[in-house]
């Protein structure tokens, strides 16, 4: 192991531990009887569709697929960085790698080029050539360490857009505020050396999952309402930014229609843009994907597949599903569950918590998990 001194943009200093064992292969099996004793029996799927154990991954968070089918895996309340792989082609992972360690809430991870970027709370690193370095990543490279130090929201999903770009978002350092520094609650996005940094998308209070649609390239993300309002008030959001510049709404108002106790008589609605479907209330809608696959039935063509982690201090629990949301002509026309069971309704208690949706070449897609510690596969068969 190799402890590098890294500089954080307070000017602090921060010991990053990254694997630097030189060995034949120093992966581990990355599925074991632990996954075995998982109720997958209570997951409620549509008919035909069946769910499986793909990997095991503590602390599953954000999801990146490499070309040749790594899939790179963040953590959140964990401080390790994953890569894991199915080697003989029969769709459940064998090898499992920790390509970093010691790192601050290293929940985003995006693939380009043959490098892996990782976001923590106030910089993004990238491992260059990182395929043909599993057992022996070495020390990253800084490309960006200049964002906020807070980790209230401080945490990131990253990926890169049809521009090429790297997009990242900064999430709101509370719950509910007016922020004078644009830096926060916003959408951002640069280059893939790390300059280039411009504002994208404002009031975006806590996004940790944005993707493309396929057709129109428009970026889409969902965002996770404030709380303290109720328990079905405000709604979690999923959102679409054709352009530049677009707002929101955060502080001022949520949902497109309801004004902040605190913040909404300083500016009214009809100045942000409105969702484009309003989930459910304290859902906390993460990752999500348009199904781009051939393998599901054609009503998921182009359609929106959304984890919802699930909520943390609503009286009767919401979320713990992945939920589909139906579009026609950019119009949401219906929003359902696609996947559930991780919540026992009577129980009021869960064993899972869905984070990322992945869509495989195969056309099956996955779907991460940092409570139960795995990812998931589902299929689709006639």
């Amino acid at each position: 192991m190799l402890v590098a001194l890294v500089l954080c943009c307070n000017g602090t200093t921060k010991e990053a531990v990254v694997s630097t064992t030189v060995a034949d292969d120093n992966s581990k099996p990355a599925i074991t009887e632990a996954s075995s004793k998982l109720p997958l029996n209570t997951i409620k799927l549509p008919q035909g569709f069946a769910i499986s154990i793909f990997a095991e991954v503590e602390d599953a968070r954000s999801m990146a697929l490499s070309s040749s089918g790594t899939l790179f895996v963040g953590n959140k309340s964990g401080d390790k960085v994953y890569a894991v792989k199915d080697v003989d082609g029969d769709y459940k992972a064998d090898k499992k790698w920790v390509i970093a360690s010691g790192l601050n809430m290293p929940n985003g991870v995006a693939f380009k080029n043959g490098s892996l970027y990782v976001a923590e709370v106030s910089r993004v690193s990238r491992f260059k050539d990182i395929e043909s370095k599993l057992n022996n990543p070495g020390v990253p490279e800084v490309v960006f360490d200049k964002f906020p130090t807070e980790t209230h929201h401080g945490w990131k999903y990253i990926a890169f857009g049809p521009d090429g770009k790297l997009y990242v978002p900064v999430g709101a350092p509370c719950n509910i505020c007016e922020s004078k520094e644009p830096i926060y609650a916003a959408i951002h996005r640069m280059n893939d050396d790390g300059t280039g940094l411009e504002l994208f998308a404002s009031g975006v209070r806590n996004t940790v999952g944005f993707t493309w649609h396929p057709e129109t390239k428009d970026i889409w993300f969902t965002d996770n309402g404030r709380d303290m309002m109720g328990d079905d008030v405000p709604p979690c959001e999923l959102n679409t930014a054709p352009k530049q510049g677009m707002h929101f709404g955060y502080p001022y108002c949520h949902g497109g229609i309801i004004k902040d106790p605190e913040f909404g008589n300083k500016r009214p609605c009809v100045d942000f843009t409105k969702p484009v479907q309003n989930l459910g209330a304290h859902v906390a809608a993460l990752g999500l994907k348009f199904y781009t696959g051939s393998a599901f039935p054609t009503k998921y063509s182009n359609q929106v597949l959304i984890a919802e982690h699930g909520s943390w201090n609503r009286t009767k629990k919401s979320g713990y599903k992945v939920s589909f949301v139906k579009l026609d002509g950019g119009k949401a026309i219906s929003y359902e569950p696609f996947a559930s069971g991780w919540l026992d309704e009577a129980a009021q208690k869960a064993w899972g918590r869905p984070v990322d949706v992945l869509v495989l070449p195969d056309g099956s897609i996955l779907v991460s998990d940092d409570m139960a510690g795995v990812i998931y596969r589902i299929t689709y068969k006639v």
